[in-house]
């Protein structure tokens, strides 16, 4: 099966980014702002995408501030029965390099002496599609608006994810 992977760094605590993932204010500043969601395991959180669209994952783990992981139940038909999940590792410069040396270009360039990987997992895919490669390209977007919103305040949600202006 097709996995969606990507690492991000970002000068933030893991509590930080655990909470930007986890709470209905953090999820609706960086992902989408039609966002319903509690910080607890079993429960559906749902995330709108315009007035006809939406997507509901299963709040199935939950560790903080180290993993969080959902299964989508209702959305787009390659969505449904996919995980999500968020790792988190927090560090200095060097024990991230150490530990995430394919890393070595995003930890040289950040300013911060600390901060934290998230190893972002979009995984149980049936098969490699149009709709996969979107999905992989509008994740990395919504990383980087996690990544705006965890070190600035101010993400860049859906419907402006790709926008190139503020």
């Amino acid at each position: 099966m097709p996995n969606i992977c990507h690492e991000i760094l970002v000068a933030a605590t893991a509590e930080t980014i655990y909470n930007a993932i986890t709470t209905q204010e953090g999820l609706s500043a960086w992902w989408t702002p039609e966002t319903n969601a509690r910080a607890d395991v079993n429960t559906i959180a749902r995330f709108g995408f315009g007035p006809k669209y939406f997507k509901e994952m299963k709040v199935i783990e939950l560790k903080s501030p180290l993993r969080v992981k959902w299964v989508c139940v209702t959305g787009a038909d390659e969505w449904v029965g996919t995980s999500v999940s968020f790792e988190l590792h927090e560090g200095d410069k060097q024990t991230l390099l150490t530990s995430h040396a394919e890393m070595a270009d995003q930890i040289a360039q950040q300013i911060a002496d600390r901060g934290t990987v998230i190893v972002f997992r979009h995984d149980n895919w049936k098969e490699y599609t149009p709709m996969f490669a979107e999905c992989n390209y509008t994740w990395a977007q919504f990383l980087r608006s996690l990544k705006l919103f965890c070190e600035t305040g101010m993400g860049r949600p859906w419907p402006s994810q790709h926008c190139t202006e503020r």
